[in-house]
Parts: C-alpha cells; structure tokens; sequence
C-alpha cells in the first residue's frame, strides 16, 4: 500500500521531474525491447547487473542522459527486474512487463531514504521531499507520512497532477470478534449489496458532469489530430475521469474499511472480471453481436469498483476473505435452498417458486454468498423427482453420446 499526496512542484522543479520521467521510462523500455529478443534456445536476456553496467556505457555515450539522476534510471531497472520476476512466479503470476507510453505511463521510483531522499513538514498543511536533481518539493500534507516508508513514487496523471507515494505496508484492520460473516454481492444499479440488508451504490459523474462529459467527446471527434485544441480537450475530459476515479477510490476506502471492522468473515463471489469486461466486437470475418450494450455493461462494471473494493479487503483484512462460487447464487432461494431461474423476476425482485419467499435479488443473492454454498451441486437422480432444494430444476437427462 502507498500512502499519496498531492505534489506542487514549482515550474523548473516540474521540469526536472518530466525528464525523470522520460528517463525512467527509456530505461525501461529498453529492457523490454531487450528481453522481447529472447526465445528458447537463445542466450538468455542481460540480468540487473548488466544492464546497469550497460546504463553506464550510455550515460558516457549520450550527454542527454547523463544530465539526468542515475538513481532514477538504475531503479527503474530494478522495477524491471522485479516485474520479470512476478512474471515468471508460479504461486502469483503476474502480466509480462510491456512498453510503457509517454503520456500515460508518467512516473519515477526513489529508494533509500536518509541517503538519495528525504521527508519534512515546513507547516500545518505543507510537507516538503528531496528529489534528485530538483530539490526539495512541496506537497500536501494531508496526513502523516509513515515514519518507516523506505521508498517513494512520484506520477503525473493524465489530468495533469503530480502525486507522491510513500510505500509502506499497513497494519491490517483488527477483526471485531462478534463472530459475524457477511456475504457482498456486486452488481451494476446496485454497486454492492451486504447480506445484512445494506445496499451500497459507488459514487460516478454527476448528470451534469455527464452531459458536459459527451459534449467534449463529440469535440474530441471533431477535433484536428495534433493540434492545441484537441489537446485541451483530452485535458479537460481527463480532468472529469480522474475526478470520477478519485470518487470511487475514496468511496472503496470508506466502505473496505467499514465493513472490515464490522465482520470477522467477509465472502464473496469469485468473478473473473477481466473476462467478464472483455470486448465483444469480434473480428472482421466474425463480427461480435450487441457491442454496445456489451460495451455499456463493461463500463458499468468497471465503473462499479469491483476489483478495487476486494483488493483492498484482502489488504485490510487479510486471511478473513473468502471467494465463493458465483454459480447460482442469483437463482438459489435463501429461505429454502431452491435453485430456479423463474424465481428472478427482474433485476430487483426475487420471489421463491417454491416456497414464496420474496426478497430483493441482490440482497437474496448476498445472503446465499454469505452461507457459502458448494461449489459443485449434486446431480439430479430423476428427470424431474425429487425436492429440489439445493440443486437446479434441470430438464430431461440426455446421454451423452461418444462417436463411434
């Protein structure tokens, strides 16, 4: 976890820390281009040591490059080497490092503190850090900067704002001790639902700020690649994602944090987001079918802070979150155990076809996740025999037939 705040450098400070930027993420794409030249059977690719040997050469060659801080460079050579190293771990796999871009990928690390950096407060609202080449820059103290972060990070969002990060790891949210489990079912109308009844809706744009939101995309379409108007409004339609990315930051906080001290066990669904979120335009020979409603569902998802709020419960309260399987949680009856699709009578509204009971779907849906119901249902002995209860109301068995 990092603890960010919000960075004011000065004009010739912001300009020390672009280059560091353009720096780190030079030496970084270098190592990706180095490495995307290995296949099995060749020589394998150049390790930390030499590759920093090789920076060296560089620096001596490239006067550009020498201006900047080896220490910004080296250590995005050691992100590198770290990210390989996920890469390739089989316990917790992680993406192949890939080509960082200018203008999206904004960023630098420092580490040492007390020898390449260091943190002080000059006010009640103002705290100032040591950067390499720039100096000492002030930022927002917003809270206390954690006396035991080693390392910081500093980006530049697409809106235009620095930030600085002080990496540290957080003691975990005590449990309560009363013994209770929740169960959180996610959805789009109704971001999370507690099993306890409590619904929970992640904060977006406002409608005006959607209105103004679609007017600067239609600019956008119309405006000439290249030139300073189009790059304005890109700004200005950054400024509105980051204020709607900071809204659902802070609201997954908030609600991590409340529902980790509330509940000792805390269960739900085990979604594969990316999958669910994945594009279904298809390809040219075969096309993909409702793109835009499947795409109105990937925005409302991702929208909706599923992976964010997870993630930061099983920081907060790590060894007290469960993953259920989502498989008919939305069709089973809380009440009585029945699975049945016909008891979904919308979005909203849950009401049991066998004993009655009617609840809301999502709150329904929660109260199942929160018992933890296996993961594979027993299969039915007759056609239609039986009570039903726990298992789905299938139709005819069919044999399977096996060619010849």
């Amino acid at each position: 976890m990092s603890f960010r705040y919000r960075l004011n450098p000065a004009p010739s400070q912001e300009t020390v820390l672009r280059d560091h930027c353009g720096h780190a993420r030079y030496t970084w794409n270098l190592a990706v281009e180095q490495h995307s030249h290995w296949h099995p059977g060749r020589t394998s690719a150049p390790g930390y040591l030499e590759q920093c040997r090789q920076l060296t050469q560089a620096r001596a060659e490239h006067p550009w490059l020498a201006a900047g801080s080896q220490t910004v460079q080296q250590q995005a050579l050691r992100d590198f080497t770290q990210a390989m190293a996920a890469f390739y771990d089989p316990g917790n796999p992680a993406g192949r490092p890939s080509w960082r871009k200018a203008g999206r990928d904004e960023g630098f690390r420092i580490v040492g503190r007390g020898r390449q950096w260091d943190v002080r407060r000059v006010s009640r609202k103002v705290g100032e850090v040591w950067v390499p080449k720039a100096g000492w820059v002030r930022f927002r103290w917003s809270r206390t900067v954690p006396p035991d972060a080693k390392s910081y990070r500093v980006t530049l969002d697409r809106a235009g704002r620095w930030h600085v990060a002080f990496a540290v790891i957080p003691a975990p949210v005590p449990a309560p001790g009363n013994g209770q489990t929740v169960g959180i079912d996610r959805g789009v109308a109704v971001s999370a639902a507690l099993s306890n009844g409590q619904p929970l809706h992640c904060p977006a744009l406002g409608a005006p700020e959607r209105a103004r939101l679609r007017r600067l995309q239609r600019k956008l379409a119309r405006a000439t690649r290249g030139s300073n108007r189009r790059r304005r409004i890109k700004h200005a339609i950054a400024r509105l994602r980051a204020r709607e990315a900071d809204r659902r930051k802070d609201w997954a906080e908030k609600v991590s944090t409340g529902i980790a001290r509330r509940f000792d066990l805390i269960r739900v669904e085990d979604l594969k987001i990316k999958n669910m979120t994945r594009s279904a335009k298809g390809t040219r020979g075969d096309p993909g079918r409702n793109v835009r409603a499947k795409a109105g569902l990937n925005r409302g998802i991702l929208g909706s802070g599923w992976g964010l709020l997870v993630r930061r419960l099983e920081e907060k309260a790590p060894g007290r979150v469960e993953k259920i399987s989502p498989a008919f949680t939305s069709q089973r009856c809380s009440a009585c155990g029945r699975v049945d699709r016909g008891s979904r009578e919308s979005q909203a509204v849950f009401r049991c076809t066998a004993c009655g009971f009617a609840c809301n779907a999502d709150v329904n849906a929660a109260i199942n996740i929160a018992a933890g119901h296996p993961t594979h249902l027993p299969i039915p002995l007759h056609a239609r025999g039986g009570d039903g209860v726990a298992r789905p109301v299938n139709r005819e068995p069919q044999l399977l037939l096996h060619p010849g």
